[in-house]
């Protein structure tokens, strides 16, 4: 009897490591890049990323890493796995992999790629703040993402003034400078009609001292003026008002000065 158990238990033994055995090899738990070189690697993560694998492409890149972890493939791994998660809707994994290639390779070539790329991520994050035509209230968002794409193209045109990606980065940084302004003034209307008067005041001020080129400041300094009415403080007020008129003298919501019956900005 024993010696049946015994035949038995290594029977069953033998078919499960069968098993196992078939499972690997159908399964995909073999995995046939373990003899690939350097090159072969890089290629066929360059090859999936070109065709929009990028799932694919990011588990090539960093198997190469790990094998390979020094020299110009594994640093060009490491800057193309930034683009993958960028290209795969992933922003917060791209800034994670462009801020490592900066910190790793700050002397790289191509390292004024690694900040344009951490910028994009940033700037396609927060389209929604960006697009006026956005429904959603932009009291309810958070600025951060735009603030970080414009740190980042800010970094990226003051070390690399020559970059190829320069220029783009500075046409980014103009309007995110206007969206981050307009999300400041949305913010400092919604104070005021609130009547929060102190609030709306010192947002509409804090838009016009971090961004004083920005279009937005001409609601921004309308605001200020209303703010201060409302509170009676009379010389602020005026200099508000003489602000304005001085940075806006065709402003539209100049257009009701001079009636008599009411101060200008009552009517707005």
């Amino acid at each position: 009897m024993a010696s049946s158990g015994s035949g038995r238990l290594r029977s069953v033994v033998l078919l499960g490591a069968l098993l196992l055995a078939g499972c690997g090899s159908f399964g995909g738990g073999i995995d046939e890049t373990k003899d690939w070189s350097v090159s072969r690697l890089y290629s066929e993560a360059r090859s999936e990323l070109m065709e929009r694998n990028y799932a694919n492409a990011i588990k090539l890149y960093e198997k190469l890493e790990a094998r390979y972890p020094y020299g110009r493939y594994a640093q060009q791994a490491q800057l193309e796995v930034a683009y993958a998660h960028f290209k795969d809707g992933e922003p917060a994994l791209a800034v994670a992999a462009a801020d490592r290639f900066i910190k790793l390779h700050p002397n790289h070539p191509s390292v004024d790629y690694a900040y344009y790329l951490k910028g994009l991520a940033n700037f396609n994050d927060d389209l929604g703040i960006i697009h006026i035509v956005s429904q959603q209230d932009l009291t309810e968002r958070d600025p951060k993402a735009a603030k970080e794409a414009f740190d980042a193209f800010r970094d990226l045109v003051q070390r690399y003034p020559a970059s190829k990606y320069a220029e783009d980065a500075r046409a980014r940084m103009g309007y995110l400078v206007n969206a981050l302004a307009s999300h400041e003034v949305h913010v400092a209307r919604y104070y005021l009609k609130r009547g929060a008067y102190v609030a709306a005041a010192n947002r509409a001020q804090a838009a016009l001292v971090t961004y004083p080129q920005a279009p937005a400041n001409e609601e921004g300094l309308l605001i200020m003026v209303k703010a201060y009415d409302a509170m009676g403080l009379v010389d602020l007020r005026n200099d508000a008002e003489r602000v304005m008129m001085k940075n806006f003298p065709d402003s539209k919501y100049l257009s009701g000065k001079g009636t008599r019956d009411k101060r200008w900005w009552v009517i707005w």
